[in-house]
Formats: structure tokens, C-alpha cells, sequence
């Protein structure tokens, strides 16, 4: 049986983005400024997947980030857009990462990373995390003008890797991330990451854990 290609979002799932609460707490004053963007981001890329609007990460990013500048009656400068959007490039990996791809290749598994970000932004921050011998592949949605979970985006990754959809499963600790996943034919395993509980109305998938290192175990074991 050949063993599924295994997906890995990226942002939360493999890098960390609690370096970026001090730094969106510094420039708008509160401590929910960095949970709040993230929300109206992914509220502004359903919109666009759902009414066709062809975006990208970065202008998405951008927009989002001087919409909570009104929310905080604060007025941003180039130079703060500048270092909150190029603090993404410079993540450190969740301490758990490396010994999960590490084990999951050793498996024979190939594992991709799979990203909203634009292409040049996911191997920065691949470059800079140390992470860039870790995965087979870098795939980002840019090239489809959409994103995750539009069902495009997942077919789009099967196509680029030259799987059937069946044989892509996708890692995230984001519970749209996996429905979507789950929604378009893919495999998902989720990682529980922050202690929310899963939505109830999502898909769930039948691999989930608080730990990455049982989360893969989980994956291997089921390919045996």
C-alpha cells in the first residue's frame, strides 16, 4: 500500500506565533490585537473564496492589519506594516515539529508543507525556522487565487503533487483547515494547539491529539 503524502499547514500548526503577541500588543495596545487580526483574516479570505475575489496573503494581511488599526483608534505607519507583516517571515518551529517530520520521513512518508502564504514567505520562513531540509516539497495556494479551505486550494496541492486526493493527508490545528480537508476527499489529522474546543458542526477527523508526537505515531499506525 503506498503511504499517504502528508500535508503540514503551517502558521500555528508548524511555527509558533507567540513571538507575534508582543509585537501586535506593542503597536495596538492590547492583548487580543494578534488573535483579533488573525479572525478578520480568515472573515476576509472566506469572503473572497465564497464571491471569487482573487487576493493574495500579503494584501489580505495588509488590509486586516489597518482595519484593527481603526478598531484600536490607532493610525499605523509604513514602518509598523513593515515589521508586523515581516515578523511572519522570522517564526520559530513549535518544539515538536522537527522530531515529527524527522520520524514521519523515516516511515517513508513524504510530508509537504502547505500554506496560505505566498510562495517567497513560506520559504523565508522555512529558511529562517531551520526547517527547510525537514519537508520534500513547499506548495502555497497562490497560484490558484484563492485559499484554504476553498476545496480548489486541496485539489489544487493533489494535481502539483501528482496524487490522488485519497492520498493526501492534511495536518492542522485549525478545525476549518481539517473540515475543509476532510470536505474535498483528503485525509486530516487534527493537533490540538490551543485547548479550543473542535466545532461541532465541522467534519472531525478520526486522528487527533494534544501532542504532535502521538498525533504521528497515530498517522503511522494507521498506514501499517
Amino acid at each position: 500500500m503506498n503511504k499517504k503524502v502528508i500535508l503540514f499547514d503551517i502558521n500555528e500548526t508548524v511555527l509558533n506565533l507567540g513571538a507575534l503577541k508582543p509585537i501586535f500588543k506593542e503597536t495596538f495596545g492590547s492583548e487580543d490585537a494578534l488573535s483579533l487580526w488573525f479572525s478578520k483574516l480568515l472573515h476576509l479570505s472566506t469572503v473572497c473564496i465564497t464571491t471569487k475575489v482573487k487576493s493574495n496573503f500579503a494584501e489580505l494581511a495588509t488590509i486586516v492589519l489597518d482595519a484593527i488599526a481603526v478598531n484600536y483608534k490607532i493610525q499605523l505607519t509604513e514602518d509598523q506594516r513593515t515589521e508586523l507583516l515581516g515578523a511572519f517571515s522570522n517564526l520559530s518551529p513549535h518544539s515538536d515539529i522537527k522530531p515529527a517530520l524527522s520520524k514521519l520521513r523515516q516511515h517513508g512518508f513524504k510530508v509537504v508543507a502547505l500554506s496560505n502564504s505566498s510562495l517567497n514567505l513560506i520559504s523565508m520562513q522555512m529558511k529562517n525556522a531551520e526547517l527547510t531540509d525537514s519537508f520534500d516539497d513547499i506548495i502555497s495556494v497562490e497560484e490558484t487565487g484563492s485559499f484554504k479551505p476553498d476545496p480548489t486550494v486541496y485539489k489544487f496541492a493533489a494535481t502539483k503533487l501528482q496524487q490522488p486526493i485519497d492520498q493526501l493527508c492534511l495536518v492542522a490545528t485549525h478545525d476549518w483547515d481539517t473540515h475543509g480537508a476532510l470536505s474535498a476527499g483528503l485525509d486530516a489529522a487534527y493537533i490540538d494547539r490551543t485547548g479550543v474546543p473542535y466545532n461541532p458542526l465541522y467534519l472531525k477527523p478520526k486522528i487527533h491529539s494534544t501532542t504532535m508526537g502521538n498525533l504521528v505515531d497515530s498517522i503511522i499506525a494507521d498506514q501499517a
